[in-house]
């Protein structure tokens, strides 16, 4: 299998675990080292809002760096043995700080920890870095919800 390839199943892998497609989808490729989460995101110079977030000098948004470790972290849990009783959803940042902006082209790497895992509730905390600097750390809550948001994603439950 080439590297293209490998990228794919990867995606694909990724595609099983979260109901998020593109353009909101931000998880490349996700490993469990222990009890630990490895997630990956390359930030392609066509995302769609490198042209709004700064134009001249575009920048991934907080926002979209926090909502990324969850997706990984999300994936994670999930290829840990751990089903929500429904479909998990962002509930609570406890805590984020920005150390360095993403722009394109760049890579987050992301390494997670499970504060608590269970099928109603998922408390994380991670890092994410570009090569070794650390550009954002954050913890937060997901919880299960109501409705299943899988269905036509091609994603599990």
């Amino acid at each position: 299998m080439n590297e293209r390839q490998s990228d794919e199943a990867a995606l694909a892998e990724v595609k099983e675990y979260l109901p998020h497609r593109k353009p909101f989808l931000f998880a490349d490729r996700v490993e469990i080292e222990g009890d630990k989460i490895l997630g990956y995101k390359t930030f392609s110079d066509e995302e769609f809002f490198f042209k709004g977030h700064f134009p001249g000098y575009p920048v991934v948004p907080g926002v979209i760096e926090l909502e990324t470790l969850a997706q990984l972290g999300g994936v994670g849990v999930r290829k840990m043995g751990i089903v929500g009783a429904g479909t998990f959803f962002l509930a609570k940042i406890k805590e984020a700080r920005f150390r360095r902006q993403i722009r394109p082209g760049e890579t987050l790497r992301a390494e997670i920890v499970n504060l608590k895992a269970s099928p109603h509730i998922v408390h994380q905390k991670g890092m994410g870095y570009v090569g070794d600097e650390v550009a954002v750390e954050a913890e937060w809550i997901s919880i299960a919800g109501d409705g299943d948001v899988t269905q036509g994603a091609g994603g599990a439950k």
